[in-house]
């Protein structure tokens, strides 16, 4: 039987056209890929289509209205809602209403400044039914980083709340949205507030307008044909330096491709509830909270709460109870902070989660010890899917709605349709099967990848399609194994030269893992006179740790890496903290633990989730 990556490569036009029919077009594309000579390219260009129409009008179109398509369950309110289909159709076609009243129209951007309530999905759905492009930015983001994307998107009109809630800590969003608009030299026209009873906003500005207001006085408008190369949303790269790069997602390609992926990666059917366990701000809350499960026909869920701390680390095992979740998705730091503060798994025996078909992690490498104890505990598949913002899906995964392979520990499995990837040492030379490298993707990228940069197309260029010509960079680094299988180890400045020999701190932080005290670990590399670098790691201990073991956990560690690794990995120091440094997105801050480690100054990420934990780290160092 001839697999889905076979077909592609036997024909990449004609399977992208076979997948194309799955979507409800207005007007079916004659034009499948347009290719550019700088190595650019677009697909479906001259269809016409509307990417709300198909997440919502559609389905009521064919008789699912009644159908539950949002679920709203927020712990930090003790509040929670379920939407139909229609009735989701109905509100987003009102606030649709609303930006039109306002002067919006096609081709105008749109910042979305919101948390996880059901008005930040609406607002999305809203613009696309416009054919306005939205820009959602992380609810609570500094002045200064809001203030440079107004200036790099322009936006007509910035929708907002009044607050986010962290925990149980109200965060007021009306004093940094007043701070960015003075910050920044482009100013908007309108700033629109949905008040929330935990801070209700001052809208003494004259460009401020009230989301309830204006949302009642407005008629609901109908979806408009959009072009298959029109702009969808913009979307930001979180960085350290420099003007924020504005990743362009297309209307025609990021459907197909989502779509496409539901059924042959999550295994998803209509009427399947599918969990997202992200953030709207972050290109998966785009992908698989929003647009993809409904598209496809899935209830979605909005969950605005944490891993743990809402109340505690059984807060997945409820939401799945609750609402019979088939499929969950989210990022292996969740899971590692289940499993700190839950090591055994007591809390799922509470909840009947035998609704749970598939757990699936990405947004950065799942640790096998991670793996492991994911699978031990819930009984049920945990599977790899590798991806990054720019191409909006899965570069890599098992096809879990076709014929699912073996899975193997610390391996996303195979490469995706579309997706011809090569591992390219630093001259763009192929190396051998097993050897690390460059990951790199030969051109044209596949449907749903980004089109270019807003506003910039040569940093399109120069960022992602210069390091080696006919292929796309993806920053990470890995191998294939005999298999097939794709070892994504990390980004590819976080490789250790340990006296001239090349080591990838994922095969350290792996074999780290897997002490049965060890909660999660990161591995960063020590300037040394002698050797040039030494392996360095920053320790999470489970909170069932014995505490007196504690003394012994560095010799016990680099035992481990010795016997794993050998003698080369030179590791022999662990600093124990209470918590790592991470993006709101859960990635590990590992170029800020290096700068501090090594005595340079530190530039933090507008994106850090606790600047405290940073705090610890210095006086450990210290």
């Amino acid at each position: 039987m001839i697999n889905d990556y076979q077909q592609w490569r036997a024909n990449p036009t004609e399977f992208w056209r076979d997948q194309a029919q799955s979507i409800d077009w207005f007007t079916p594309p004659s034009v499948i890929l347009t290719e550019s000579t700088d190595g650019s390219a677009s697909w479906f260009d001259d269809g016409e289509m509307n990417s709300c129409y198909l997440a919502l009008d559609h389905h009521v179109a064919n008789g699912r209205g009644s159908q539950t398509a949002l679920i709203y369950d927020s712990p930090v309110t003790q509040q929670s809602r379920c939407y139909s289909f229609l009735e989701l159709r109905d509100e987003t076609a009102k606030v649709a209403g609303m930006l039109v009243d306002l002067g919006v129209k096609k081709g105008d951007t749109v910042i979305i400044y919101m948390p996880m309530i059901p008005q930040a999905a609406m607002a999305m759905l809203a613009c696309a039914r416009i054919g306005a492009v939205h820009s959602v930015v992380f609810g609570g983001f500094a002045a200064p980083e809001l203030a440079a994307r107004i200036d790099d998107a322009k936006p007509s009109v910035i929708l907002a709340a009044s607050c986010g809630i962290e925990v149980d800590r109200v965060i007021e969003y009306k004093p940094l949205i007043d701070s960015a608009i003075e910050l920044a030299e482009f100013k908007p026209l309108h700033t629109i507030v949905l008040q929330r009873h935990q801070a209700v906003a001052h809208l003494d500005k004259l460009i401020d307008k009230d989301w309830g207001i204006c949302v009642s006085q407005a008629q609901p408008v109908e979806p408009i044909a959009l072009r298959g190369d029109d702009p969808l949303y913009i979307l930001y790269t979180s960085g350290t330096t420099g003007k924020p790069k504005g990743v362009v997602r297309q209307n025609g390609g990021h459907a197909v491709a989502l779509k496409y992926s539901m059924d042959a990666v999550y295994g998803m059917r209509q009427g399947d509830v599918f969990w997202s366990a992200s953030d709207v701000g972050w290109v998966v809350g785009h992908s698989y909270i929003v647009y993809g499960p409904l598209i496809h026909g899935c209830t979605t869920i909005m969950y605005e709460g944490k891993p743990i701390m809402t109340p505690d680390a059984g807060a997945f095992w409820r939401v799945i109870e609750q609402y019979s979740v088939n499929a969950i998705f989210s990022a292996p730091t969740a899971f590692r902070a289940i499993r700190r503060e839950d090591p055994n798994g007591e809390l799922v025996s509470k909840y009947d989660i035998s609704s749970l078909r598939t757990v699936f992690a990405a947004g950065e490498r799942l640790d096998p010890a991670t793996q492991n104890w994911m699978s031990n505990t819930l009984g049920v598949p945990i599977i790899d899917n590798w991806w990054q913002t720019e191409t909006g899906w899965p570069i890599a995964a098992n096809l879990m709605g076709r014929e699912p392979l073996p899975v193997k520990n610390g391996s996303a499995t195979k490469p995706m349709p579309g997706f011809d990837i090569h591992i390219l040492d630093d001259d763009g030379q192929p190396v051998a099967q097993g050897m690390q490298g460059n990951i790199a993707i030969k051109l044209p990228l596949p449907p749903g990848c980004l089109s270019t940069v807003w506003g910039d197309h040569q940093c399109f260029l120069d960022s992602y399609l210069s390091d080696y010509p006919g292929f796309y960079t993806s920053g990470d680094g890995g191998y294939f194994d005999q298999e097939g299988y794709l070892f994504v180890m990390g980004r590819v400045d976080d490789v250790i030269n340990i006296a001239g020999h090349r080591l990838s701190t994922g095969d350290i932080e792996e074999v780290i893992a897997q002490h049965p005290d060890v909660a999660e670990c990161a591995v960063v590399a020590m300037l040394d006179e002698l050797k040039g670098e030494l392996p360095v790691g920053f320790v999470v201990l489970n909170s069932s740790a014995d505490v007196t073991s504690r003394g012994n956990i560095d010799s016990e560690l680099s035992h481990l890496v010795r016997q794993s690794i050998g003698p080369i990995a030179c590791y022999r120091s662990s600093y124990l903290v209470s918590r790592l440094p991470k993006t709101r997105s859960g990635k590990v801050l590992r170029k800020v633990l290096k700068a501090m480690l090594n005595g340079e100054d530190v530039l933090l990420p507008p994106t850090i989730d606790d600047v405290s934990s940073l705090d610890e780290i210095k006086k450990v160092l210290l």
